[in-house]
């Protein structure tokens, strides 16, 4: 809307053909805006006969003096108009040698003496982008936004001897959007309608119709100059306020954060509705919470815990990047260029030779903005290399993020070729409906950050083991696809952004995906259920849930690796500094079995990415599907590709080639001994690679007489049955004293006969079938060996009778101690269970202690001292008293001798993935 003294105002034109009367014009000022007020005046007729300017930049002219001088104009660049507070002479005097009847300021940096102000015959008119009294000063623009004022506009006014303070011509004002910034506000309205208001304040000037309407006091205000210095955002605002400061600083002067020690300037910011989007954590200094950089950007955070989202990033050497790149692997290998892409560079090379008119030639590193360019030239290049090549999407921040011309060409080309647009997760979905819900499976292979068919293009079927039916085809990896993951993972180690990442934010990394695992955790319990024949009810709380809480305890752990420093003998006369440093080992392999798909991922994944590695991780082939789950809810956690590799199929083809090869420098194997042997010779003859593994076992439990009856027959059972006994530290072997030992076999048999066998995803359903056929086959064999060897079958030994692979619960009593069921474990639910006489506490030490294994063992008893004494001298990794499969995130968890070395969980699995660096200075 215009504003003036009277209504009459409405009747005028700003066509040329309406205007009769013309004044001889001093313009004062300078830029785009002061060039187009100039020349737009001269087209209506008045007479410029002055323009005085500021001095040229680098050896190039203001726009406003280039136009003038082409014109004939006569043009002044005077440095300033006073020394010490008073008018210099000789610019006075030059000034006044022009004759102008009006002084016009379009925008002018310098401070006007007020005998030059006040010389001409009809003074001096500045144009002020802000509605006044509103926003007195320098910086309006930024303010209007800054304060969230939902009205801007600009103001011609009369100048007098006050700042912004003298009567009011003419006012125009449009409303603020939520997505306007300091450039769209100014491009949209302040500069196209200022340079038609200051045409037509003149014209008015010149009729004699110009009004003066002095200013109110109310209302006022006065801000002072947003400088860099002053422009840092606080995070204790909300989150529309935090937009607000951040659009009210873009572009000049920037509003800046601390990130990574670093200053770095926030530009493009938008509040975000909705749902935030996946990402990867990034800290911010001062804020309340991480900030998160997706796909669209970087979402940040208010007081209120709303979100705001920031397009673009500049660091302190004044390269502008994409938020969404934050963790990108620096600059993108260049591209060839077509002869018509040649052609079109070359033009674009004159475009910049007529903007940088200074410079002599325009090399492949000239810097646009080092060359002088100011951002007014931003906006000229965009729009002359769009009026060059038609269609070309291009934006001022494309500029900003590429300085030189070589960067320039080079995003240009990618842009005219598409080759600039982010690539979507596309996943090729197995879906299923079940356990009331629809549950969607990725079933390829997952290789740098994407789900594809194996090279050879083969497949298997994964079978649900309650009732032997197809869920899906899976991709069957071949050893060209562990190559290929393999690559993948140490190029993310060594050139991408995990590598480069801030521990704290990897860690931020590893919350946000145990987040999405919880999210989404019924439907990756309802997968393991289907998939391995867990009950859904302990895939939910375990298989599931300790995944979750593993995730968690590494993510925790990820900004507290440290080093330590080491007094040492000194090289006198000089002095020595001694430091260690841990780092990651690189590319690490992992090996997991079938009993817990998830949890055996997440034990030793989470500690592997805490500490800093990538992975390529072999599910066991009979259940993949919550590792491809796992992998989806990677990416959209915000893991940078490479990262995590999946890789389904073959133990003897992909995990032969994962211990061979000759980049992998880790490898963590959970499985069968033998199987354990063979890897730890091929890692050591391919590079020597480290190994953990986790391997078989036959853990004794001894009950005491002297027990809590109730609770060894309760934990008794769930030491062999938990998990359908398929658990590599179920209890292999009982060993009960003898004056209860029939007193207890009576009571399990009692309470088995209790436990419901049935479909796992029933919610009361105990005991699920076994994992596949094949193993269900093995137990039945077992049980077989152990009826002829001798022991006596008390219950079970069958197959239930009914569809798929479910085995009775089976107890075996009168066990000796060499028989096979007494040495070899079944890793089934078969209970094995021997007599020791009453009081022989070493004896049946020494029985239990009589095994190649050494992974778990329990012992039952109300004395302490014999508790303390038991568990001193059971040869085993993990002893529990009085319970049993207790396990924790943060207690180790590993065997001894045939059961493998290493541990997972506890700070004891980091160092699994670690490496120490001896560090000495001399100073």
């Amino acid at each position: 809307m215009l504003w003036t003294a009277s209504q009459v105002l409405r009747k005028f034109s700003t066509s040329s053909h309406y205007y009769q009367n013309k004044l001889k014009l001093a313009i004062i000022g300078q830029s785009l805006f002061g060039q187009e007020v100039y020349s737009n005046l001269r087209k209506q007729g008045h007479k410029v006969v002055g323009v005085f300017t500021v001095p040229d930049k680098d050896g190039k002219a203001d726009p406003l003096a280039a136009a003038a001088d082409k014109d004939g104009t006569p043009v002044f660049k005077f440095p300033r108009w006073r020394v010490k507070g008073k008018p210099i002479p000789e610019v006075v005097d030059a000034y006044k040698s022009v004759g102008a009847e009006l002084n016009v300021l379009p925008f002018c940096s310098q401070f006007i003496p007020m005998n030059v102000i006040d010389h001409p015959k009809h003074g001096s008119i500045i144009y002020h982008p802000s509605i006044l009294p509103l926003h007195r000063g320098a910086s309006a623009i930024n303010w209007t936004l800054i304060h969230g004022d939902k009205k801007a506009g600009f103001t011609v006014f009369w100048a007098d001897d006050g700042l912004d303070t003298g009567p009011i011509l003419l006012q125009r004002e449009c409303a603020v959007e939520t997505t306007d910034t300091v450039d769209t506000l100014y491009n949209r309205f302040l500069f196209p309608e200022g340079i038609k208001a200051m045409v037509e304040a003149v014209q008015l000037i010149a009729d004699g119709k110009a009004p003066r309407i002095p200013q109110t006091e109310e209302g006022a205000s006065y801000e002072g100059i947003q400088k860099k210095s002053n422009s840092r955002v606080n995070w204790g605002q909300p989150a529309e306020a935090i937009h607000n400061w951040i659009r009210g600083h873009d572009k000049v002067p920037g509003a800046w954060t601390v990130i990574d020690g670093q200053s770095v300037t926030l530009y493009g910011s938008s509040m975000l509705g909705g749902s935030v989007p996946a990402g990867q954590a990034l800290e911010i200094e001062g804020a309340s919470q991480p900030g998160l950089v997706t796909k669209n950007g970087l979402v940040l955070y208010g007081s209120d815990g709303k979100a705001l989202l920031v397009k673009n990033l500049q660091f302190e050497d004044g390269k502008m990047i994409p938020a969404s790149k934050y963790f990108s692997s620096g600059e993108s290998s260049s591209v060839e260029l077509t002869d018509d892409e040649k052609n079109m560079a070359e033009a674009i090379r004159n475009i910049w030779k007529s903007i940088l008119s200074n410079v002599a030639a325009i090399e492949d590193t000239t810097d646009f903005f080092k060359s002088g360019a100011a951002s007014m030239d931003v906006v000229r290049l965009v729009e002359e290399v769009k009026q060059e090549c038609a269609g070309i999407q291009l934006q001022n921040e494309d500029v900003y993020m590429a300085t030189t011309f070589q960067d320039f060409i080079q995003m240009f080309v990618r842009k005219l070729r598409g080759e600039d647009q982010e690539e979507e997760l596309v996943i090729d979905y197995a879906t299923k409906e079940v356990n009331n819900m629809t549950v969607n499976m990725p079933h390829q292979c997952f290789i740098d950050g994407k789900f594809e068919d194996a090279e050879n293009g083969k497949t298997y079927n994964t079978i649900n083991p309650t009732d032997g039916s197809v869920i899906c085809k899976v991709s069957y990896a071949s050893v060209g696809d562990v190559d290929r993951a393999v690559a993948a993972a140490k190029e993310a180690f060594d050139n991408g952004p995990w590598g480069r990442m801030n521990p704290r934010d990897r860690g931020s990394l590893l919350y946000k995906l145990a987040d999405l695992m919880e999210e989404h955790q019924e439907e990756l319990a309802t997968i393991e259920s289907i998939d391995s024949g867990a009950v859904y009810t302990l895939a939910l709380k375990t298989h599931v849930g300790m995944s979750i809480q593993t995730l968690r305890y590494f993510a925790g752990w990820c900004d507290k690796i440290q080093g330590k420093t080491i007094p040492i003998n000194q090289a006198r006369p000089n002095r020595n500094l001694t430091f260690t440093k841990k780092e990651p080992l690189g590319v690490c392999a992992i090996v997991i079995p079938w009993n817990y798909p998830l949890m055996m991922l997440a034990w030793k994944s989470a500690a592997c990415l805490a500490a800093g590695n990538t992975l390529v991780l072999k599910p066991a082939q009979v259940t993949p599907l919550t590792a491809l789950k796992f992998a989806e809810l990677s990416v959209k956690a915000g893991i940078p590709k490479g990262v995590i590799n999946i890789l389904p199929g073959s133990g003897g083809m992909v995990g032969q080639r994962l211990s061979d090869h000759p980049d992998i420098r880790k490898l963590g194997f959970t499985g069968s001994t033998p199987i354990g042997k063979q890897i730890m010779k091929s890692c050591a003859l391919s590079n020597l690679k480290k190994v953990s593994l986790e391997l078989g076992g036959k853990s004794p439990l001894i009950i005491f007489s002297d027990c809590d009856m109730d609770k060894a027959v309760r934990m008794g059972m769930s030491s062999v049955f938990f998990n359908k006994g398929e658990n590599c530290i179920a209890a292999g072997r009982l060993f009960v004293e003898e004056s209860i030992h029939d007193e207890f076999i009576s009571r399990v048999v009692e309470e088995i006969k209790k436990m419901k066998i049935g479909d796992p995803l029933d919610r009361s359903t105990d005991h699920g079938p076994q994992n596949h056929k094949a193993h269900m086959d093995k137990l039945l064999e077992y049980c077989e060996t152990g009826v002829k060897e001798g022991a006596t079958l008390v219950y079970g030994g069958k197959q239930v009778d009914r569809p798929g692979f479910f085995m009775e619960p089976t107890v075996f009593t009168g066990v000796e101690d060499h028989m096979f069921i007494a040495k070899e474990e079944s890793f089934g639910p078969v209970m094995v269970v021997s007599k020791f006489k009453d009081g022989d506490v070493d004896g049946v030490l020494q029985r239990a202690n009589d095994t190649e294994y050494g992974l778990a063992s329990g012992v039952f008893t109300r004395d302490i001292n014999k508790a303390m004494y038991v568990s001193e001298r059971l040869e085993a990794g993990t002893v529990f008293v009085n319970t049993y499969n207790k396990t924790d995130v943060a207690s180790p968890f590993g065997g001894f001798k045939q059961s493998g070395f290493g541990k997972d969980l506890g700070e004891d699995a980091l160092l699994e993935y670690l490496k120490t660096k001896a560090v000495t200075v001399e100073y």
